[in-house]
């Protein structure tokens, strides 16, 4: 069997912008959800120290396991063993792992509509029916236990994102434990993208693990840890499935990068550093929410989590990928359209990264400005 995926419209994107800044312009990167921080000072150091000191080969570091250990218990109040812990290059290897070992070709996986474009695509490339929910401001872009008891027949399996990418939107800790009792009720089997956690301008981002120990949790050192090039994750699963994990990750991926290991241990006790990016995207935050209603883009999905700004376009266009790359071809401010994130409604969208300096975030509000002020289409 075939499967066929769709491109990552964001990728064409920041591929038009990098041809431009090599013609000479100025870019400003807000295309991508990555950080534009550095790891941390002493995850670097100890990276240093490690090369000068260290051959490596295939590892997996029992000190890092048994510090997100600690992590899950001081973060969520949540005990698990280092065992449950499949150290990834990455969150995308997670979740690959998650579904190919959870599911069989055919089955039935829901997830949110607008969602990360990877979900649908992977989804797809290993032979699962994506079963996409349409999400609006009713719901604020996010999955409900409600929805998802009306899904007939039920799913095999349910994707759940908080906070979501594109919209950074938070599921609260009462509907989440209303999520898990109907999958638990129903079945379904749950893939938990925790990956934006650490990263909450109000209340903070709850573990699905807090409200039951069956969901299989995807995370990665990309995000918080600012650490998107060590390509570092790990899966957690239940302890039934710890060999069946174990077994696809050593035939598929052998082993996470031992260096980034090494890195990530001590990332894992970089906060103060780490809190200061937070800072920082919190500020950008509260600048893209004061500008952008005045540009005509008002009509914004609540960004509790992440750094993403997901707005509604339809004042300005019916075609976002078009209007994005407008914007860059006439600004230089690249952006994600919504199309990448929902193949429905996602002509209607764009999304902002604020995951840069201040000072990009001020100059790109000051380039927008005039632009829209007089965009005709």
């Amino acid at each position: 069997m075939r499967t066929e995926v769709e491109p990552f419209h964001a990728i064409a994107i920041s591929r038009l912008a990098h041809d431009l800044k090599a013609q000479g312009r100025s870019i400003i990167h807000m295309e991508f959800g990555q950080p534009s921080t550095g790891a941390p000072q002493g995850a670097i150091a100890r990276a240093h120290e490690v090369l000068d000191t260290d051959g490596m080969g295939y590892w997996e570091s029992t000190a890092l396991k048994a510090r997100l250990v600690r992590h899950y218990q001081d973060s969520y109040g949540v005990e698990v063993t280092p065992e449950q812990f499949i150290l990834t290059c990455g969150a995308s290897p997670a979740l690959v792992l998650a579904l190919s070992t959870s599911f069989s070709p055919g089955d039935r996986v829901a997830l949110a509509r607008p969602g990360y474009v990877a979900y649908r695509n992977t989804l797809r490339a290993l032979n699962l029916e994506p079963v996409e929910i349409p999400c609006d401001r009713s719901t604020r872009f996010q999955l409900t236990a409600a929805a998802l008891a009306a899904l007939e027949p039920a799913p095999a399996g349910v994707i759940v994102a908080s906070p979501a990418n594109p919209t950074g939107t938070i599921i609260g800790a009462a509907e989440l434990r209303a999520i898990e009792q109907v999958c638990r009720e129903r079945r379904i089997r749950i893939i938990s993208d925790e990956i934006y956690h650490g990263l909450s301008y109000g209340e903070r981002a709850h573990s699905m693990l807090e409200f039951g120990k069956s969901a299989l949790v995807v995370n990665s050192f990309s995000k918080y840890f600012s650490m998107v090039g060590w390509r570092l994750g790990w899966l957690l699963v239940p302890p039934h499935h710890i060999a069946r994990a174990r077994a696809y990750m050593g035939n598929m991926f052998l082993t996470a990068p031992s260096l980034s290991q090494h890195a990530g241990l001590v990332a894992l006790d970089s906060h103060p550093e780490l809190q200061k990016h937070v800072a920082m995207y919190a500020r950008n935050r509260e600048l893209l929410l004061a500008a952008l209603p005045a540009l005509g883009l008002a009509d914004i999905a609540p960004p509790d989590g992440a750094f993403y700004i997901y707005a509604d376009v339809r004042r300005f266009t019916d075609n976002s990928l078009r209007f994005c790359e407008a914007i860059l071809r006439n600004t230089g401010v690249a952006t994600a359209p919504g199309i990448d994130f929902d193949p429905v409604e996602g002509r209607h969208f764009m999304r902002f990264s604020f995951a840069v300096a201040t000072k990009e975030v001020e100059d790109a509000i000051a380039r927008l400005r005039p632009y829209l002020s007089t965009y005709k289409g």
